[in-house]
């Protein structure tokens, strides 16, 4: 048997295998309206530094529950702990 291996610091498009998994969370991304998405620039940066975050386990904030990416994709909302 595999041994499948917990990816702590990773966020959701970097799961092998997991691609349909997480697709109605890229598509809720990709469709949210301009007027509230964060520009890509802010969206990176904001993930690189929940990357770099002990609290990121599997994509997941354990701070507060959430995807990162879906949180980093909007320019209202906020970390949790105030890192961006």
């Amino acid at each position: 048997m595999e041994e499948r291996r917990v990816c702590k610091k990773c966020l959701t498009r970097e799961m092998e295998g997991q691609e349909m998994v997480f697709q109605n969370m890229r598509d809720y991304i990709d469709n949210l309206e301009e007027d509230i998405k964060a520009d890509s620039v802010l969206y990176e940066s904001r993930l690189s530094v929940c990357k770099t975050c002990d609290n990121l386990l599997q994509g997941m904030c354990r701070s507060c529950g959430c995807y990162v990416e879906m949180r980093a994709a909007v320019t209202k909302n906020s970390c949790p702990w105030k890192k961006w």
